[in-house]
């Protein structure tokens, strides 16, 4: 059997003894519904993991128990189920919030009831302003505006339009780039919007396309709204640098747009997404191989972005309740806050009572697609 380097980490430790008692870790997931391509990964990797980690003894001597809900993306059914697992289940934290919806619905349960909540979603309001006992795994849709807009910069264009879906991850993304846009000294001259639903973007794209002065386009959005809208750009004939959001960091996307139409697409993604083409002496390497390894061989799909957020998560979790000595609530968050200089597959977390994302922009690698395949923008 495969060791994922979250699991070898602890190994390393000497954490892994003979399991004799139960840890109960929860999780809601939204592994059905519209965010089902972001959530399925999330379980599988979830349950993979928690049986490498049983099959090696746990952690200090406990057996973990995975108990997990599909919310299917709904914040109602999200809030129940989190009520559920502290309540009924008696868990000792929850991993979840596939979407930014669900995350908001968890960690007010979470937060009521003092237990640990590792959101899997983007929005920046999940951990600004910082609450004590929520934290998450994913960048912030605030950084991927920054790593965008850099790159933007880097490449000499000024005049930016925007095309944003209008579910929750598209309009925080949009309203964080308008903020953030005059940072690097470009302007907004087109901004279009669409809904999760639309068939067909032509007519925004085309307003766009007759804008005078647009050098970038930038599209915050995830699920197959932004495929749609790279298929249209394509069949438009538009030859402007086209940017799309980490919400669409998989191999899924390039399917869904077409490896013709996404040729060129640029955006803000993980080691994950290239862990094979990475220096040797990238410090997220080996644990991006080890799980990709792992992850593929397992479920005889591609790894994912989306499923590297849950596996972070994981090893967060794990982490800390290993260092903290104790399954008690308390002791994980406090030794969650504490973590300093954790390599996973996202980037190294390090956090603090005033940061409970642990990274920054560096844990960001500018992606660009070439010949149906992800490459590094050097």
């Amino acid at each position: 059997m495969k060791t994922t380097t979250a699991l070898a980490t602890l190994m390393a430790l000497g954490l892994t003894t003979p399991a004799l008692a139960e840890i109960r870790i929860g999780a809601s997931i939204s592994a059905t519904g519209p965010a089902a391509f972001l959530g399925d990964p999330q379980v599988k990797t979830l349950e993979m993991l928690v049986e490498e980690l049983n099959a090696n003894g746990g952690i200090n001597g406990e057996e973990v128990t995975l108990i997990h809900y599909d919310d299917g993306g709904d914040p109602n059914k999200a809030r129940t189920f989190a009520t559920r697992l502290i309540e009924d289940d008696e868990v000792v934290a929850i991993i979840g919030g596939t979407t930014t919806g669900a995350t908001m619905s968890i960690l007010s349960v979470a937060e009521d009831a003092e237990i640990p909540f590792i959101s899997l979603a983007g929005a920046i309001e999940i951990i600004d302003p910082v609450r004590p006992f929520t934290f998450k795994t994913p960048h912030t849709d605030r950084m991927a505006c920054q790593k965008i807009f850099e790159d933007i910069q880097a490449r000499g264009f000024t005049n930016v339009a925007m095309i944003s879906g209008t579910d929750g991850f598209g309009a925080s993304m949009q309203a964080q780039c308008k903020q953030v846009i005059g940072d690097y000294g470009l302007t907004l001259v087109a901004d279009e919007s669409y809904n999760p639903t639309d068939a067909d973007m032509t007519a925004q794209l085309t307003k766009i396309r007759n804008t005078d002065g647009v050098e970038a386009l930038v599209n915050p959005g995830f699920g197959q709204g932004p495929s749609i809208v790279t298929r249209n750009y394509a069949q438009l004939g538009l030859d402007i640098p086209f940017y799309q959001s980490h919400g669409v960091a998989s191999n899924g996307f390039i399917d869904l747009a077409g490896a013709d139409a996404a040729e060129g697409v640029r955006l803000p993604g993980t080691a994950l997404l290239v862990a094979d083409i990475l220096p040797d002496d990238d410090a997220q390497k080996e644990i991006a191989l080890a799980y990709k390894t792992a992850f593929e061989d397992k479920t005889g799909t591609p790894v994912s972005t989306f499923g590297g957020y849950a596996h972070d998560a994981f090893l967060i979790l794990t982490d800390a309740i290993a260092r903290a000595g104790s399954p008690e609530p308390q002791a994980i968050r406090d030794a969650i806050e504490a973590t300093e200089g954790l390599v996973g597959t996202t980037g190294t977390y390090t956090f603090s009572p005033e940061d409970h994302l642990g990274l920054d922009l560096s844990a960001f690698r500018m992606l660009e697609i070439q010949n149906g395949a992800w490459t590094l923008v050097e």
